[in-house]
């Protein structure tokens, strides 16, 4: 079968003044491929998407794609007209079947006569497009990211509530090509496992950026590698890659490590007889220069040195004593009690809107509960990273940010380190020191939070989605830190192996204020989760297959049917003849694809419904015509 190729890059270099970000990089994507583009914060990888989509010029080489591809693209910060509504950005998509199913629900959001013969044209061809099949499944998608208020103003949405719209709006359009950038951030641990499932389904063409490992490894089949200014490409998962890429470094340090030894034998060869240079082998003296710029370029496995020691903890924590807090009539938490742990080191996980960034707030008394209270210990000090993040001021330097709150770093055992030496640390050279804060990448911005954080040497940490748009490497120094901290831990993470990695049990958020302690990690709790589903399943088996099978009462053949039981026989004829066409109705109409999101939710409750009363209606009805054979 031929491989259909979507895009090839050739040679692309692209810098920012004098940062090079990257130079000669040549990769293709070719039809079914689901590739990853990994790469430390600041290096560049929003740029090349940005680059890819024409957002950005790239300074040298060329960039094709195959004739009529469809593109879609998730942003990192997408961004809409704020005075749109969900509904109109879904619309404006340049889909033709998108444009007529919009066209069809504005007609009959506003006009009665539907016998028209604009509205049967309209009809006609959402036969011929298939459009009730494609309505059918943009509304599963939206359902599945809980977009339901479609005549919410952009303007009114979170930043969260923006991502996932945004994502909704790349998914429907089922281009190509997809592209995304970080679509796992703002998703809870629900959607994204239904995102994976989604994009292993659908066949879609994929090149992505995220920082999820358990999404990169059950979702790509390539992932390609931007370090030291070039690119390296790896067939397989995420967990081929870390095998590979560490055979590749290997093999580089020890390339390394005999050039180093050749070049000091050529170094003393150069410097024995300088008064006969010119006499020497010139091809020897050209292969020396070569040498020396290949040993100059060695290796920088940088990664961000957490080295921070907490402030001493004593032994009473914080208890949580019977907290409750209900926003009108939605209740978040009711009569929550805990009684937190030293050296305790707690995941908080659940959707979306179940209390988990509220009950951190509590705790840190950033809002009150409506009853209960938290008794706090006295040498308890907080270091809360939230998950909007700090509001840096954009025109400052990055130096200065950390300047504005010590200008000496206490890092533990009588060490100090001056603001430059900390942020040094956390990968920030001292050309970027100096740099501007609305220079830095999203990822380097919330790595320069975690930074202010830590400098305050906290012994309990309070971290609100941390994972979000850090890189990998970072994320496995800070999952290593963590697990050696000296202090307690809350975290509230989608970021399941980081979650893996860092807690040792967890509070479930289920919703409508059920809170479960669970002994384990996010692996544990999944694995529990799907025993307890399979012995549900199992007993609802169990308790169906007993109805259908359960022995009729023994019939008195000699006595006759009540009054009363007479007109119920009667009645339940015309009540599972009823139920019966009700169904058929219900069937038409899901299959139908034309209702609103709202009433496909209420129909399909309601024939589950139907379904289980013809069935009692039916057993009945069998049991009372056992007397009226007599």
């Amino acid at each position: 079968m031929a491989v259909i190729n979507y895009i090839q890059l050739e040679n692309v270099s692209k810098r920012f003044g004098d940062l090079l970000l990257f130079e000669g990089l040549n990769m293709d994507i070719s039809e079914g491929q689901r590739v990853a583009l990994i790469a430390k914060n600041g290096t560049g990888k929003s740029t090349l998407l940005n680059i890819i989509m024409g957002k950005e010029s790239l300074d040298e080489g060329k960039i094709t794609f195959r004739r009529d591809i469809t593109l879609s693209f998730l942003e990192q910060d997408p961004s809409y007209n704020p005075e749109q509504t969900i509904l109109d950005t879904f619309f404006s998509s340049n889909n033709e079947t998108i444009r007529l199913i919009a066209q069809y629900e504005a007609y009959i959001s506003k006009n009665e006569n539907l016998d028209s013969p604009e509205f049967q044209e309209l009809v006609e061809q959402m036969e011929i497009r298939k459009a009730w099949d494609y309505d059918i499944k943009i509304k599963q998608i939206l359902a599945q990211l809980k977009i339901t208020d479609f005549d919410k103003k952009i303007k009114h949405l979170s930043g969260g509530q923006l991502k996932r719209v945004a994502l909704a709006n790349a998914l429907i359009t089922e281009p190509d090509l997809l592209i995304l950038d970080e679509p796992t951030n703002h998703l809870d641990l629900e959607m994204t496992e239904w995102l994976e499932e989604y994009l292993i389904r659908s066949g879609l063409t994929l090149l992505m950026v995220t920082h999820d490992r358990y999404f990169l490894d059950r979702v790509c089949t390539d992932i390609i590698e931007i370090d030291q200014k070039q690119l390296y490409a790896y067939k397989g998962n995420y967990s081929y890659y870390l095998e590979k890429r560490q055979d590749r470094i290997d093999a580089q340090n020890a390339e390394l490590a005999r050039a180093n030894n050749l070049f000091r034998k050529e170094l003393d060869w150069m410097r024995r007889q300088p008064q006969a240079r010119a006499t020497k082998a010139k091809s020897r003296i050209d292969s020396f220069y070569d040498l020396e710029k290949k040993v100059a370029q060695k290796r920088q496995d940088e990664s961000v040195k957490l080295q921070m020691n907490a402030t001493y903890l004593g032994s009473k924590i914080f208890e949580a004593k019977y907290i409750s807090k209900q926003f009108d009539d939605f209740v978040l938490i009711k009569d929550f009690y805990y009684n937190f742990s030293r050296y305790e080191k707690m995941g908080i996980i659940g959707k979306n809107g179940t209390g988990k960034s509220t009950f951190l707030k509590l705790l840190l008394g950033i809002i009150k509960p409506d009853s209960g209270s938290f008794d706090i210990g006295e040498t308890v000090s907080f270091g809360y990273y939230s998950q909007d993040g700090l509001t840096f001021d954009e025109q400052m330097k990055v130096i200065d940010v950390v300047r504005d709150i010590a200008e000496e770093i206490n890092i533990g055992n009588g060490k100090k380190l001056s603001a430059s030496q900390f942020l040094q640390h956390f990968l920030f050279t001292p050309e970027t020191q100096h740099n501007y804060v609305y220079k830095l990448s999203g990822g380097e911005k919330r790595r320069l939070y975690l930074c202010t954080v830590l400098m305050k040497n906290p012994n309990f940490l309070v971290l609100d989605e941390p994972t979000n748009d850090l890189d990998i490497v970072t994320l496995n120094v800070l999952e290593e830190y963590l697990a050696n901290f000296k202090g307690c831990v809350i975290v509230v993470s989608h970021d399941r192996y980081f979650t893996d990695k860092v807690v040792d049990h967890l509070l479930v958020f289920q919703g409508n204020a059920v809170i479960k302690d669970f002994p384990g990690n996010y692996s544990d709790y999944r694995e529990w989760k799907e025993q307890q589903n399979a012995i549900d399943a199992k007993q609802a088996e169990i308790k169906q297959k007993n109805k259908v099978e359960e022995p009729k009462r023994s019939v008195n053949r000699t006595r006759k049917l009540s009054f009363a039981e007479q007109r119920e026989y009667s009645l339940l004829e015309s009540d599972i003849e009823n139920l019966e066409t009700e169904k058929k109705d219900l069937e038409t109409m899901l299959s139908g694809g034309n209702i609103p999101q709202q009433e496909l939710i209420k129909a399909s409750e309601r024939i589950a419904e139907v379904i289980e009363l013809i069935d009692d209606k039916t057993m009945r009805w069998l049991e009372l015509s056992e007397y009226t054979n007599n």
